[in-house]
């Protein structure tokens, strides 16, 4: 039975359905915390690396991580929303967002600040196989197609737009724990993310780099949303059969 006081529909019904190895990269990036309540759980101790027996400790964890610890008191020693938390990440990476927005259209508001960054490092040639792996037309004048294209196809959701989540939250993983996210034996996703790595590998770094001085909270909080997110669309394209 789930506690409902720690239950965030919009977190913990994407942990639910993620696997061990999906659950792997959050739990690394909880545990590289200065204090992390996660590891020191007798559920966790006792399961460990079985990481989907413990997927609301988990998603505690990401929200108490997100909220300051004074306030957190006056939350019951809870964090705040997933939501909240989306929102503040979206605000520290300067994306274009309403806080009313659904949670969906917040993290691809985050991943379309990483794809701009990542255009503005492409040569005219990478953007065509970008715009190739996101399903776009392959008959256009890239040298005129704008970011705001590039955006707006990614926003038409579709395996393209996973791919574009995958491969951002896979050089999130390379650059901090070292090693990227296994791709499984989908050859179509390992050819994706080893084309275009250049650019979106400078774009998660300077991203990166810009937050670094920022505290310990975001240096935890930034990669977790950022493969949720990516959880979030492996769920909906296994719902509705992106591939």
């Amino acid at each position: 039975m789930k506690n409902t006081d720690i239950y965030d529909s919009n977190l913990n019904t994407v942990l639910d359905k993620a696997s061990n190895e999906d659950l792997e990269p959050l739990v690394e990036y909880l545990s590289k915390k200065f204090s992390c309540d996660l590891v020191v759980d007798t559920v966790y101790k006792e399961n460990s690396p079985n990481h989907s027996k413990y997927a609301d400790l988990i998603a505690k964890e990401i929200r108490d991580m997100g909220g300051n610890s004074f306030m957190n008191m006056f939350r019951g020693f809870e964090g705040p929303s997933y939501h909240e938390i989306v929102c503040d990440v979206a605000s520290k990476l300067k994306a274009n967002y309403n806080k009313n927005d659904s949670i969906e259209s917040i993290e691809d508001a985050i991943f379309e600040v990483i794809l701009a960054k990542a255009l503005e490092k492409m040569t005219d040639e990478e953007k065509r196989l970008l715009l190739k792996e996101m399903g776009g037309k392959s008959n256009v004048n890239i040298a005129l197609l704008s970011t705001k294209s590039f955006i707006q196809l990614f926003r038409s959701g579709g395996f393209g737009s996973y791919k574009m989540t995958l491969i951002i939250a896979n050089q999130m993983s390379k650059m901090l724990l070292g090693r990227g996210l296994m791709f499984a034996t989908n050859t179509a996703l390992v050819k994706s993310a080893s084309l275009l790595t250049g650019p979106f590998a400078l774009a998660v770094t300077g991203v990166w780099t810009a937050i670094d001085m920022s505290g310990p909270a975001y240096k935890v909080t930034i990669p977790c949303v950022i493969h949720v997110a990516m959880l979030r669309k492996k769920v909906n394209r296994k719902r509705f059969k992106f591939w």
